[in-house]
């Protein structure tokens, strides 16, 4: 069930599942962005890079917080778009066959002035298998005030 803006508050945390992140998910990302760096793509080449194995693009992790929260349900039917993506950092890197949840935190929110919408600021942050943090930033998203139609 979604939550709208007045469900919302500053301090309102939730913790999505997890999801591993396949070889297929980093060959298909690769292909349909046409990033094909070998440090994503060969594995022979990423054994001689500073991590010994390949790594999961960066923006494939991105990518993956906004579908894990969709998993959560939260912001099904009350999102209405995506505002911006701020200060987000690439802390660690991620492995094929790390499995990650995205925390997401909510700082703050506010009416806009037509007050069908409001504004949800976010912080998000991407952490392995191991707890360790491997992305976070701000992804602050427009909602509605409540059940549209």
């Amino acid at each position: 069930m979604p939550l709208y803006l007045d469900d919302l508050q500053a301090g309102q945390t939730f913790v999505t599942p997890g999801r591993t992140i396949t070889e297929a998910d980093v060959m298909s990302f690769a292909a349909w962005t046409n990033d094909n760096n070998q440090v994503h793509t060969d594995a022979e080449f990423a054994k001689s890079t500073r991590y010994g194995q390949r790594i999961v693009h960066g923006m494939l992790g991105a990518s993956l917080c906004l579908g894990l929260i969709a998993r959560t349900g939260v912001f099904e039917g009350s999102a209405v778009a995506l505002l911006g993506i701020d200060q987000w950092q690439f802390t660690a890197p991620v492995f094929i066959g790390d499995t990650v949840t995205c925390t997401v935190e909510i700082l703050s929110t506010r009416a806009t002035s037509s007050g069908q919408y409001g504004i949800v600021e976010r912080q998000l942050t991407l952490r392995n298998q191991h707890g360790e943090t491997v992305q976070a930033g701000r992804m602050d998203v427009m909602v509605t005030t409540g059940p549209v139609g």
